[in-house]
């Protein structure tokens, strides 16, 4: 299945980025120091929506636009009508021939997509030429943290919900381009199904919908509405009933439902979009039943959130499908993930490794040093901790984790049966490797969701999840800290 780039933008993708990822890029070159090895890794900060996990989306389209990075001709042409402030041009023709040559030669490491992820661990690992491995900041942000962020959404709005959750986000999302990533990232997290058909069309996903208010009243009248849709599509009526009237509606679908029958056809069900849901779903569903269709479903849609979700169902709600857009496509609740890229080590002019380090005065922003990997531990089916560690170094057999926040803080080490490291090579040296498919990024979310306990996955105040530095990186970010603030004494 494609990965929708070349279908939806056709050409180079290599000036999505900000231009301070090019003037750098300048400066790596005339310094001469372009080809100087690095490691930068993709992390975020805090789980998004005060929950307790992320779901790592994203992944495959970044690899795909890392697979067909080149910078064209008419890349090259355009950055050179770009001038400084002195009106000069702000690039050296030499570096723009640098561009013009250049390929994508760095090795990358990454999560399997639909893997948890916590705040801290690397998501994706990229190692190789500074100049290149600076330049893909920006659009693997771009395209992981957004899609992370939506897939993490649906995996909560799933969690919670008793039935199937379908995506109806398109006409609220963020354009093209956020409708389907959307569209791809809820369907990792746990939806069923997309109301954007050309996200079924790029990308597998399964397409479900029937008529809008419009059909009603356009019609003036609402069993002819619903007849004149049932002889156009008798294989897809769930009908729309809050119109006019909801229950009057559901009475009108019901007369419908067994005009349907007599066709030798069976309605679906119903939808409701407006109104007290878990009341009007009650008296939908008896109406519904007396009517002799008690197979018949009741969808619910009307800005749902994971939150109104629970609300709803704890009422006694009779819904079996919900349908959810604004607050999933968008985020409503938290717009940004807040995903960061960060050098973690960089060779010097002897080809010897340098770890390297961002200091703040927030102890959450100080990243953490060295070339990353993570080890996931689990005793018997639950995941109980990760451990993030060199891999220049190796992981010390016992797992013991440093807290990354407070290095005061007493270490713990977890019982465990079993362990995986989760970054693994995706492109080796610039050389493409095989891209899991979607299916397979939402198996991995439904898997390692069933892992995580129950306490991490609730809304309210989530056990947080233990993640720690092993021995050799809490050492060594320590000593780095200790060195570059006696430095700047």
């Amino acid at each position: 299945m494609t990965d929708g780039l070349d279908d939806v933008y056709g050409g180079s993708l290599a000036l999505l980025t900000d231009l301070y990822q090019l003037t750098m890029a300048a400066g790596y070159w005339k310094a001469g120091l372009a080809e100087r090895e690095a490691v930068f890794h993709l992390t975020f900060r805090r789980p998004p929506f005060g929950g307790g996990y992320a779901i790592a989306a994203g992944i495959a389209p970044a690899l795909a636009y890392l697979n067909r990075f080149r910078f064209t001709a008419d890349d090259v042409t355009y950055l050179a009508t770009l001038r400084d402030p002195a009106g000069k041009p702000l690039f050296e023709a030499g570096f723009l021939e640098y561009l013009r040559e250049l390929k994508f030669t760095c090795t990358v490491d990454a999560v399997p997509e639909g893997a948890l992820v916590f705040a801290h661990e690397p998501i994706l690992r990229v190692r190789g030429p500074i100049l290149q491995a600076q330049l893909v900041e920006t659009p693997l942000l771009t395209l992981i943290n957004f899609q992370t962020l939506i897939a993490t959404k649906a995996a909560r709005l799933t969690h919670i919900a008793k039935g199937p959750v379908l995506e109806f986000g398109l006409r609220r999302a963020q354009g093209i381009d956020g409708g389907i990533g959307a569209s791809r990232a809820a369907y990792i997290g746990g939806c069923v199904a997309t109301s954007n058909v050309l996200a079924g069309k790029l990308l597998g996903i399964p397409v479900r919908g029937t008529h809008a208010h419009s059909w009603v009243m356009f019609h003036g009248d609402e069993l002819a509405a619903f007849r004149a849709y049932a002889d156009a599509l008798p294989g897809n009526c769930t009908f729309l009933v809050d119109t006019y009237d909801t229950l009057d509606g559901v009475k009108n679908a019901i007369t419908v439902g067994k005009e349907l029958r007599a066709r030798g056809h069976e309605f679906t069900g119903i939808r409701l979009d407006s109104g007290d849901l878990a009341h009007l779903s009650q008296q939908a569903r008896a109406l519904l039943d007396a009517g002799g269709f008690p197979n018949a479903k009741i969808v619910a849609s009307n800005d749902l959130d994971e939150h109104l979700i629970q609300d709803i169902q704890d009422q006694g709600a009779c819904i079996d499908v919900w349908g959810v857009g604004t607050k999933l496509v968008t985020a409503f609740d938290q717009p940004a993930l807040g995903g960061v890229y960060k050098l973690g080590a960089a060779r010097d002019a002897h080809g010897v490794w340098q770890e390297a380090i961002k200091l703040s005065e927030q102890p959450i922003k100080i990243s953490n040093p060295g070339i990353l990997q993570v080890r996931r531990l689990r005793q018997g089916n639950e995941y109980v901790g990760d451990v993030i560690y060199d891999s220049e170094h190796g992981c010390d057999p016992a797992c013991v984790l440093h807290d990354i926040e407070d290095p005061v803080k007493k270490p713990v080490q977890l019982a465990h049966d079993h362990a995986e490291d989760l970054l693994t090579t995706v492109i080796d040296r610039g050389r493409a490797m095989p891209i899991p498919d979607l299916e397979a990024a939402r198996a991995r979310a439904a898997r390692d969701l069933a892992m995580l306990s129950v306490r991490t996955k609730r809304f309210l105040n989530p056990q947080p999840y233990p993640v720690g530095l092993d021995a050799h990186v809490h050492r060594r970010k320590q000593q780095l800290i200790e060195e570059a603030r006696a430095r700047h004494a």
